[in-house]
């Protein structure tokens, strides 16, 4: 443990000189808080740079009652703790969880304390809703990091559903597969604009082929991307389409303009090739 000057508080008196004891039977109750999920010497070295942090916020205050988990004084417990729940949150613990391995250290403090004592008791009572703080710092904490993971999976998710392959010199693809969005479709139009900026390709065929349904939303989404392709010098062809999107698209009263479309990938490949020169020819069966 680090050393601390002395507060004039018994009660961080007591946590200081009897902090090894304390911190142990606090990673005891944490680690069955855990179940199982921590090795209980990562926890123990978590817990214990959270405690450390805790005596210097408590001797940086003027008292116990005085202490501000908001104050500068607890920058250092604060910027611990929100480090515990980035981590908890990306090993998948609960919320839960993450927050009673902290409640936990009232019980062992209480269990230390002597409750006949009344300034003793009292202190803890400052203690006790100081700890609450923490523990609600830290439950705000790991949601606020939990969203980051989310956000961070989804847009990984985005990028895994819309790749770009390349079917012939000049020619891409990017088969779409399931709901096309908003966010979904800007992630297309972005990815493909940069792999015809990186291929210097003339031609991309965007295949709707796995797409669930096709509506007004997901027509505009469609052509800006054409259209912004375009812009690039690349053309764009539209395959995939089914009858049952056919007949959408026409009582939708959607037009697609002067875009090509084709039913399926192999036309919209055939005539890509074809019109960026290259013939197709078929050869006749050798009989064996």
């Amino acid at each position: 443990m680090a050393a601390h000057e002395q507060s004039g508080s018994p009660l961080v008196d007591l946590l200081k000189e009897q902090g090894t004891e304390i911190l142990a039977q606090w990673v005891d109750l944490a680690v069955r808080a855990s179940r199982g999920r921590m090795a209980e010497t990562e926890l123990r070295s978590q817990l214990a740079e959270i405690y450390d942090a805790l005596l210097s916020a408590f001797n940086a205050a003027p008292s116990l009652v005085e202490a501000d988990l908001s104050g500068p004084d607890a920058a250092e417990l604060r910027a611990t703790l929100a480090e515990l729940s980035r981590d908890r949150a990306r090993r998948g613990h609960t919320p839960g969880e993450t927050a009673v391995s902290i409640f936990a250290l009232k019980e062992v403090v209480l269990q230390t304390i002597d409750v006949d004592d009344a300034r003793m008791l009292k202190e803890f009572m400052h203690l006790s809703r100081y700890i609450d703080g923490l523990g609600l710092f830290t439950f705000e904490s790991y949601a606020h990091a939990r969203e980051a993971v989310i956000v961070e999976q989804s847009t990984q998710l985005l990028e895994l559903s819309t790749p770009v392959i390349k079917l012939w010199d000049g020619v891409m693809a990017v088969p779409l597969v399931g709901t096309l969005d908003s966010a979904r479709a800007q992630v297309v139009m972005e990815t493909l604009l940069q792999t015809l900026v990186d291929t210097g390709s003339a031609y991309a065929i965007i295949d709707i082929t796995g797409v669930t349904a096709v509506d007004t939303q997901v027509a505009q989404h469609l052509l800006k991307t054409v259209m912004a392709a375009r812009l690039m010098g690349a053309e764009c062809v539209i395959s995939g389409i089914r009858p049952q999107i056919a007949q959408t698209v026409v009582s939708l009263g959607i037009e697609f303009g002067d875009i090509v479309t084709k039913s399926s990938l192999a036309d919209a490949l055939l005539h890509t090739l074809r019109a960026s020169g290259v013939d197709v020819v078929r050869r006749a069966r050798r009989s064996v």
